[in-house]
């Protein structure tokens, strides 16, 4: 019994770790009169976190003490209560005002940090202007709207009805190879043309119909000076009762005198599609010789335009067109390889790279 009465009571617990709190909270204090940083700070701050649970935690030494006043002497159990009480409020409140004191400081330096002096000149941004690809796009729908065609887009996944067979492309052509398409799933593949959108034109609003559809297609096609694996083109269609070759002629012939002046001709050279018969590749004389050979046209005085011909019964038929009653023709061009012609542009890389400095050009 002798030995029990030396041993320290709850009271000295206390006491003890009052000292403790007293020296782990001792280097947090005079704040003002230190020079610290915005990080160090923020340290600090974590630092106190770690000390409100070191002493008031569900682990901590004083919530242990708490939990042995059921089992006190009742004579002294309600001083030890208040004593423990008192100790954690006191805690509590000296870590908080070191807390405040470091989240006033922390909030300071952050206003500091991202103040903004009115009294400054603004600067001025940068304005953005069109990419030349969407230039020339813009161009070449605005010429057709004025001849009376309306802008359709649509999917750039489609099945192999409306990539092929409506096209007249049959099994085994080489343009169905996965070699030349970009298949995704079993039946489905990125378009190559935008033709399958005069499919769709077809079945939605019947004939007579003239359309033009600007897109991107997609190709396994080796990038190099002339070719990209995603390029856009714009493919048009005419679909009327009586509509013939002459029409074509003379609709392109419009087009690039509109593009590229009055000056300019057109030729047509016998060529082969499956979805058109005749069929007819474009060239118009160059529009910075004149016809004379210069290196834009390769010495020779004409430029590819694309294919075109009369749209095949086939076509027709696979679109819900009565082939017996209407005709209609239709062509196809690149956008970027006429951008990159108008611009006298080597590289037709050069479009999709997206170097600022070169596309600040064409402002």
């Amino acid at each position: 019994m002798p030995e029990r009465d030396n041993q320290p009571g709850p009271e000295a617990t206390v006491d003890g770790i009052r000292n403790a709190f007293e020296q782990d909270i001792a280097r947090f204090t005079n704040l003002e009169s230190r020079t610290t940083t915005a990080q160090e700070t923020e340290k600090e701050l974590q630092e106190l976190k770690d000390l409100r649970i070191k002493y008031l935690g569900k682990k901590a030494e004083l919530t242990r003490l708490g939990k042995t006043i059921g089992r006190m002497d009742p004579k002294s159990r309600r001083e030890f209560a208040m004593g423990l009480q008192t100790t954690e409020k006191d805690i509590s409140r000296r870590i908080a005002d070191q807390q405040a004191l470091r989240e006033v400081i922390i909030s300071r330096s952050r206003i500091e940090r991202e103040a903004i002096d009115v009294t400054m000149p603004g600067r001025r941004p940068r304005a953005g202007h069109m990419h030349p690809i969407t230039l020339m796009r813009q161009r070449i729908e605005d010429i057709f709207v004025s001849l009376g065609y309306a802008v359709e887009d649509d999917r750039e996944i489609e099945t192999d009805f409306y990539n092929f067979d409506a096209l007249n492309i049959p099994e085994g052509h080489p343009a169905r190879d996965p070699q030349d398409t970009f298949y995704t799933t079993e039946g489905f593949a990125l378009r190559s043309q935008t033709s399958t959108v005069q499919i769709h034109a077809m079945q939605r609003r019947g004939a007579p119909v003239r359309m033009i559809a600007p897109g991107r297609v997609f190709r396994r096609d080796t990038p190099d000076p002339t070719h990209n694996p995603m390029f856009f083109q714009v493919e048009g269609l005419c679909v009327d009762r009586g509509i013939t070759m002459a029409h074509l002629k003379g609709t392109l012939q419009e087009f690039v005198h509109r593009l590229f002046g009055p000056e300019t001709k057109t030729r047509f050279r016998p060529s082969y599609f499956p979805f058109t018969e005749p069929s007819a590749e474009v060239d118009y004389s160059c529009f910075n010789c004149g016809g004379t050979g210069c290196r834009i046209c390769k010495w020779c005085g004409w430029i590819e335009l694309g294919g075109s011909g009369m749209v095949h019964p086939n076509v027709l038929r696979a679109a819900g067109v009565d082939a017996e009653q209407f005709t209609g023709f239709a062509f196809g061009l690149g956008i970027d390889r006429t951008c990159a012609k108008i611009y006298e542009l080597d590289d037709i890389r050069l479009l999709f790279e997206n170097d600022v400095r070169f596309l600040e050009q064409f402002r």
